[in-house]
């Protein structure tokens, strides 16, 4: 699976760790991500992620 890099603040999104603390399980492809999950680190939207 892909990873995804925030472009605010540089968070990656790694599918194989998720984002648990937010409510997103280990494995959920970035696609599968809720649309309203935002940046753990800055607040940004899903939409600010591109693919690494």
């Amino acid at each position: 699976m892909e990873k995804w890099k925030c472009s605010i603040c540089g968070y990656v999104y790694d599918p194989q760790y998720g984002d648990p603390d937010n409510g997103v399980a280990a494995g959920t492809a970035f696609e599968n991500v809720p649309e309203d999950w935002v940046c753990p680190v800055c607040g940004a939207g899903k939409d600010s992620f591109e693919k690494e």
